[in-house]
């Protein structure tokens, strides 16, 4: 009997075996189980990698646009306003260096999980060529700097410095910009870019605050304590018991150099993590070098038509993305009703995951840590990863999984954590719960936003989010949000669909500035946009629904809050044509926007 025929015989056991084990994870407080990352017992939580204060003035200027961050996404909007002309920019970012999330991760074998050659924006203008397929996190983070240093981004960019507060000044039609610094930047244009993983959140796990051994959370990686670097060599920890919470993207490719290092690894899983091989392998020189002008914009729309369920004639990535959604696109496509393509695409689905049991059963040697190992989800009910050696760390001695079968640990001692009565003694506790994803820029960011009248981006968002396209605001003149999931289209390699938005607000920032005027979002235009967000809206919910809690469906609450039911349902390319019209369209601008001179 083949894997199909398997599969197909099991089908309604294999869906009550998911369900079971999403109701295994389902909390009635949803998001409200993370606490901010803030708080007094994680350790360095501002920057570890700062060294010394850049010694500066307080600034006082007057500029044309401030970018709010200087990750991927601020350097995107910044590249994109210098390209339409728009030099009068003023970038500012709280690390100490731009690169943003590739800034502040920096664990042991932190690497992008979409392939350098698909992820690296820019890479045509500014790159050099990846040593890697997959590069690590120090070769993407010297990509962000090299843009930053090749198109003039860091002459206009303030480091280590904090926005504090940005308020809309109606008689004189200019943001009115403040940090930690002293700062004050008075700025027609505000645009953040504080991207979608700058807050590492925490568990909160009764009695995190009294434990007394060292702790820090993944993105802020202690190698004073641990030694080493993002290629490991961690030797700090060759005496040490460590607890490691969490088996997500940053986790799981960190455990494997724990394992290799700690005198005792402590895994806590509450929900296993599906893991492929990532078939890493170093750039061929030839074939880079022979990659025709536009290789990357052909590279990237390919890539994103694979994983949006696209046929495409040519698979220019071959990888695990590409070949998996290939399988279930070509699957779904022989059915003749939509019934029946779901079905038959949930049937590879269910093929897909039970071959990745399978592995996980042939690798993992003790049969009880192999078993508790096995994701019982559909493969996109959470972000696929591909990571080396990752299952195989649990054959080593010093590796022990606590499988918390969906509950968390029960708690944490001064000396340890606590499941199910037991007590395990660490002298360290890693936190490798991720980033909230999907906040509105006021949280992203760290302020809130005062536009017309005063009203904050909180107060004015109360009752859900209201937006032109994602991106434009009503009550909040000249301002972008770049790089926001809700109410827009969403990408799996999120550079792609950054680099579009920027480019987008650049395109406006320029015409209003040719113009001589100042913009605002009217009221209806944000009406009308959510009616085309509801006539787009996906219309199976059932998949989210049944899928175990993660950020994804918001974790198993408020479904209307979830990053798929709240973004552009007509899929990328939709949404990318729904931009390059509008801003084509000298009729659309002045429909949806409120113009006014400028001051």
């Amino acid at each position: 009997m083949s894997d199909t025929d398997t599969v197909t015989r099991d089908f309604d056991a294999l869906h009550d075996k998911y369900l079971a084990e999403r109701d295994k994870r389902l909390r009635t407080e949803g998001t409200a189980q993370y606490v901010h990352v803030e708080h007094a017992f994680i350790g360095d939580v501002d920057d570890p990698y700062a060294g010394e204060t850049i010694a500066r003035d307080a600034v006082s200027e007057d500029v044309d646009v401030v970018v709010v961050g200087g990750g991927f996404s601020g350097l995107l909007a910044a590249s994109s306003l210098l390209k339409e002309g728009v030099t009068d920019i003023r970038v500012i970012e709280k690390g100490s260096d731009v690169g943003g999330t590739w800034y502040w991760n920096r664990y042991p074998g932190c690497r992008c999980d979409v392939d350098a050659y698909t992820y690296l924006p820019l890479i045509e203008d500014h790159g050099t060529m990846p040593t890697e397929r997959y590069a690590r996190a120090p070769e993407i983070l010297n990509h962000a700097k090299r843009i930053a240093q090749q198109t003039g981004i860091y002459d206009r960019t303030l480091l280590q410095t904090g926005v504090s507060g940005a308020t809309w000044n109606e008689a004189h039609g200019r943001w009115i910009v403040t940090t930690d610094r002293g700062d004050e930047i008075r700025a027609r244009f505000l645009c953040m870019a504080s991207g979608i993983l700058s807050r590492p959140k925490l568990p909160g796990i009764p009695g995190a605050r009294d434990f007394k051994g060292h702790t820090f959370h993944t993105s802020r990686w202690d190698f004073n304590y641990t030694n080493g670097d993002s290629t490991g060599g961690l030797t700090g920890l060759s005496d040490k018991r460590v607890a490691i919470i969490g088996t997500g993207a940053s986790a799981v490719q960190a455990i494997p150099y724990l394992g290799e290092w700690c005198k005792q690894l402590y895994v806590v899983q509450r929900t296993p993590a599906a893991v492929d091989d990532r078939e890493n392998v170093p750039t061929d020189p030839e074939w880079y070098n022979s990659q025709e002008p536009g290789w990357w914009e052909r590279r990237a729309l390919n890539f994103e038509g694979f994983v949006n369920s696209i046929p495409q004639d040519e698979d220019l990535i071959k990888d695990g993305w590409t070949r998996n959604w290939g399988k279930m696109t070509e699957a779904m496509y022989k059915g003749k009703t939509p019934e029946e393509m779901g079905r038959l695409r949930q049937l590879a689905d269910f093929e897909k995951m039970e071959a990745m049991r399978a592995r996980i059963g042939s690798v993992v040697k003790d049969p009880s840590t192999a078993e508790a190992l096995k994701p019982y989800f559909n493969w996109m009910c959470k972000r696929p990863l591909f990571v080396d050696n990752y299952f195989e760390t649990y054959n080593r001695p010093n590796v022990t999984l606590i499988d918390t079968k969906g509950r968390g640990l029960d708690r944490i001692s001064e000396t340890g954590i606590v499941f199910d009565g037991k007590e395990y003694p660490v002298d360290c506790i890693i936190y490798a719960s991720g980033f909230e994803v999907a906040s509105p820029p006021d949280r992203t960011a760290g302020f809130d936003m005062r536009g017309i009248g005063g009203i904050t981006l909180s107060d004015y968002w109360r009752d859900g989010r209201k937006s032109l396209h994602g991106i434009l605001v009503h009550n909040f003149p000249n301002m972008g949000v770049i790089s926001g999931l809700k109410q827009a289209g969403i990408t799996w390699s999120i550079t792609f669909m950054n680099r579009r938005q920027a480019e987008h607000y650049a395109a406006l920032v320029k015409r209003s500035l040719d113009h001589g005027v100042n913009f605002d979002v009217t009221e209806q235009a944000e009406q009308d946009w959510l009616g085309v967000l509801a006539d787009k809206a996906m219309k199976d919910t059932t998949f989210l629904r049944e899928c175990t809690p993660g950020y994804y469906n918001n974790e198993g609450q408020n479904e209307r809050d979830s990053i798929w039911l709240s973004n552009y349902g007509g899929g990328p390319f939709e949404y990318m044509d729904v931009l390059r019209q509008w801003i084509g369209s000298g009729d659309a601008v002045e429909h949806d926007l409120s113009l006014t001179p400028a001051k």
